[in-house]
């Protein structure tokens, strides 16, 4: 069971210089995890919605909310995503895998090919779906 069988093809991404209102905007609008942080085309980082959740002030929205808790939208994923990128190629057994996200404590790998191209994420719920396909056979 290779990686490129259960990863998804279709990979949002944002620029270093995305701002938290737009990656929440992402998170919101499109009912996803992870964004791959990508600039000239070479994968820089990922930030999940736990991530921009963290940083954001929980007084937004709120009666509450001053200048302060609005300056949090301001911040740029460079300063909130994780740097050190954890990837995987398409042609890695999905147990590799697994074990990879669960040694490193990550919920997602960007899927990168031998030139350096994103071509993919897999996260925990495609493994989930790797194992229960398995099962079924």
């Amino acid at each position: 069971m290779a990686v490129k069988n259960f990863m998804a093809k279709k990979v949002v991404t944002a620029p270093s210089d995305a701002t938290v209102k737009e990656l929440r905007e992402y998170f919101n609008n499109l009912k996803i995890h992870h964004i791959v942080v990508v600039d000239q085309g070479k994968v820089k980082g990922v930030i999940s919605d736990r991530d921009v959740l963290k940083c954001t002030s929980p007084f937004l929205g709120t009666p509450s909310e001053n200048e302060r808790d609005r300056y949090t939208l301001t911040k740029k994923a460079h300063q909130i995503m994780a740097r050190e990128v954890i990837s995987v190629k398409p042609d890695a057994p999905v147990r590799e895998a697994a074990m990879l996200m669960l040694d490193k404590h990550i919920s997602c790998l960007p899927v990168i090919d031998w030139y350096g191209k994103l071509v993919g994420i897999l996260t925990w719920k495609d493994i989930l779906g790797a194992i229960f396909q398995k099962d079924d056979k």
